[in-house]
């Protein structure tokens, strides 16, 4: 099989599936469609407990898909699954044939009805447009269906019939169909091998990134435009102020001429101030009512130029089941992100389905729900294995109260046939969490499939009849995103004076970091970390600061501003936005140091100011010691420094005679460079090579010392990069090594960085074990 295949399979009740094989650059696996084909005797839906659940018996309109079909006019073809091919090719074979002899016996007739004059212009006439005009749904080009369109002389009508041709014959044409704009399937993707699951994460990482760092830019682009309008306003204001300084200043030499004059002319300036003043509040007021109307959300606007440049995952499916790719606990800081990794297409509707006009059998079909606790109705039970969902509609404006009864149109109707079809759905949650970028303080986190199990109309809180389903979860997934969460943020509440169980210590560093670092090892008797001091910052030898005697930093007092001396240094733009997150990778990066005159709040000093999140250092039976966060990271957020004792070459040669225990940075691959990668959105993006650094060659010594970063993972598919960064000196020979987040990091999930060399057997550096 080409390895650049993917195969479409068509289940059938009676026979093998058939196959259609479409190039697309991925590795190999399968997709099975899962329309539903209509069935005689519908199956019963059971859970995992084996129990058999009553199917509901209720009417079902048609739902309402005018937003889907305003999103695409053109409809691709359906194709009858698996045992009907044979008949429909016979059907239509059959009838193509009985259609030329009826033409050919009755067209003259028939002409001036169908608008043609002679005879002689019968054969351009396509009776499959005809057809199709009468029934654009029908399909007249059944799968594995060649035709041959017999232009000879004039003869027999019944020589003239479409007939089927064998495939390898050379004659043979395929019809000619135009392109559908989007084409929408209902397919699962399973059977992935070890390869193509890190292929397909692998995709999903790179798409994330992209994603983040265009909003990160975005932040920063509004920050400028805001900026600019505050100078402009600024400018407006000095410039009204001016004038009216100048008005005043003639109508003081007025007041000499005589009393009454100077008293009106006071009257009308003081008149003239006011009106000139309330006009350009006015007018100012006017322009940020303008300027807010036309602002754009940092994350819209990296999710429209992704989807312009088509970098959207799986805009021509949906997907049934799990997304390859997405793990169980991913977590997005915003609905937008769901959208351009295919994880739940709808921006704001809570259910995401396929409709009727592009489902086989005319039924739509649920694929993903979100549960945010936007319906009173909503109940969670068993710690959210069992969710009892409220269905869409009926709700005031901008409000969860109920105000009228729902409908079993739309997404509720598509809940219910999930149900009946036994199709699980995806469920991300939305809740409210610390370290959210988002407005409304909500993080969303994917909790793996559920299997509708019951649905039932009831009377909701406001006296309201709703749609309640009640979704189970499926076994044998990882545990639940939004649990891990909980689990975090109580870790967390338990105070330094306290030790729970299987916690080694607190606080490893001993109060010299701004968070606590705790050691946990629930697997083996291990206390390593407790035997080195720790290092909260790198020691370097006292001749690199030499060269800072005469350095010299910004003049800024309040706070840095384009242009000045640090920003021209990191080539004339700041390297964080004013959150605190790396707008891109560098070569290298100055921030704002002890020569400078900004405040120690300034926007670059980040990586200066130490560790903020809660890290633990815990015990892994797959990696030995790990590094994990209690807190969410998003992705561009600095996490801490790799410390070591500073060592030259000449030092490190002695000191690896014992055994090598040390850290070389010029291993660390340049994952600097993915951060803030923007190739495949603007065609002029060049990678930043400026600041630019000379070859290091200087080593860490962690035999004694060190902190918490020497005990992370090396991983071939790190969420951790190395960023050099100097502050306190200006040695380019010796920066500091500064870690960041290279993707939204969950709590409790482990840490890893890209250390270039590795052991072959562990995966991590013998020291760290």
């Amino acid at each position: 099989m080409d390895p650049f295949s993917l195969t479409l399979e068509t289940p059938s009740p009676s026979q093998p599936s058939s196959h259609v094989s479409v190039a697309i650059p991925t590795p190999n696996f399968t997709i099975s469609n899962q329309i539903p084909n209509f069935s005689p005797s519908p199956p019963t839906t059971t859970i995992s407990s084996g129990a058999p659940l009553q199917t509901l018996l209720v009417p079902k309109p048609e739902p309402f898909d005018d937003f889907f079909a305003t999103q695409d006019s053109q409809q691709q073809p359906h194709f009858s699954p698996g045992s009907e091919t044979d008949d429909q090719s016979d059907l239509y074979t059959e009838y193509y044939r009985i259609s030329q002899l009826f033409n050919a016996t009755f067209g003259k007739s028939l002409y001036p009805f169908m608008g043609i004059d002679d005879s002689n212009n019968a054969s351009a006439v396509s009776m499959e447009n005809l057809v199709n005009g009468c029934n654009p749904d029908l399909n007249l080009n059944p799968p594995n269906l060649r035709v041959d369109s017999i232009d000879s002389e004039p003869c027999e009508g019944n020589d003239r019939a479409i007939v089927v041709v064998p495939e390898k014959q050379e004659t043979a044409v395929a019809v000619v169909r135009k392109k559908a704009s989007q084409v929408m399937e209902l397919v699962r993707v399973s059977d992935l091998s070890m390869k193509d699951q890190m292929h397909f994460r692998d995709v999903m990482r790179k798409t994330r990134m992209i994603y983040d760092s265009l909003r990160v830019l975005a932040s920063v682009e509004e920050e400028k435009r805001m900026a600019d309008e505050r100078k402009l306003a600024a400018e407006v204001a000095v410039e009204e102020e001016r004038r009216l300084s100048e008005e005043r200043r003639l109508a003081e030499e007025r007041m000499l001429a005589a009393e009454v004059a100077v008293m009106e002319a006071e009257m009308r300036v003081g008149e003239e101030s006011r009106v000139a003043a309330a006009g350009l509040e006015g007018e100012m007021s006017s322009g940020r009512r303008r300027r807010g109307r036309n602002r754009i959300r940092g994350d819209m606007r990296a999710a429209a130029l992704m989807r312009k440049r088509e970098l959207w995952l799986y805009r021509d499916k949906r997907i049934v089941g799990p997304i390859p790719g997405v793990y169980v606990g991913d977590v997005f800081l915003f609905r937008m992100e769901l959208c351009v990794i295919g994880l739940h297409m709808q921006i704001q509707a809570g259910i995401d389905y396929l409709p009727k006009s592009r489902c086989s059998n005319g039924e739509p079909i649920a694929t993903s729900v979100i549960v945010s606790g936007g319906y009173e109705d909503d109940m969670e039970l068993d710690d959210g294995d069992v969710i009892i969902y409220t269905g869409h509609g009926g709700q005031e404006k901008n409000s969860s109260r109920q105000i009228c009864d729902q409908k079993l149109v739309g997404g509720n109707l598509a809940l219910e046939r999930s149900m009946h079809y036994g199709i699980e759905v995806r469920v991300i949650r939305g809740m409210k969490y610390e370290g959210s970028a988002s407005g409304s303080g909500k993080v969303y986190v994917y909790d793996g499939l559920y299997r509708i199990v019951d649905c039932w109309f009831d009377v909701g809180k406001s006296g309201f009849g709703v749609y309640k389903y009640k979704l189970w979860r499926i076994e044998g997934q990882a545990k639940m995103g939004s649990a891990v969460l909980k689990e975090a943020r109580e870790i967390k509440k338990i105070g330094l004076d306290v030790k729970p169980m299987y916690c080694l210590s607190v606080d490893i560093s001993h109060k010299r970091e701004n968070v606590p670092i705790r050691l946990f090892n629930d697997i083996d008797d291990n206390q390593e970390p407790l035997y080195y001091e720790y290092l909260p910052k790198t020691t370097f030898p006292q001749f690199v600061f030499h060269q800072s005697g005469n350095a010299t930093g910004c003049e800024c007092v309040e706070a840095c501003t384009d242009g000045c001396f640090c920003s021209m240094k990191n080539g004339g733009e700041f390297p964080y936005n004013l959150q605190g997150l790396l707008v891109r990778g560098r070569p290298l990066i100055f921030e704002c140091g002890p020569f400078c005159s900004c405040p120690p709040n300034c926007r670059n000093r980040v990586a200066q100011k130490g560790i903020r999140h809660r890290l633990e250092v815990f015990r892994s039976a797959q990696t030995g010691w790990g590094v994990r966060s209690l807190d969410l990271i998003q992705a561009g957020a600095f996490i801490c420094e790799y410390t070591g004792v500073i060592l030259t070459r000449e030092q490190a040669q002695i000191l690896t005679m014992n055994g090598d225990s040390l850290i070389y940075p010029n291993r660390f691959s340049d994952r600097w460079a993915e951060w803030g990668d923007l190739s495949q959105i603007y065609t002029d993006h060049v990678r930043p090579s400026y600041p630019s650094i000379p070859p290091l060659d200087y080593s860490l010594d962690v035999s004694t010392m060190r902190n918490v970063a020497c005990y992370m993972s090396h991983s071939s598919s790190p969420n951790v990069f190395v960023q050099y960064v100097l502050y306190d000196h200006n040695n380019l020979m010796f920066p500091h090594v500064m870690l960041y987040a290279m993707e939204n990091i969950p709590p409790l999930r482990e840490l890893s960085i890209d250390y270039g060399i590795a052991d072959e057997w562990t995966g991590k550096l013998s020291i760290c074990m």
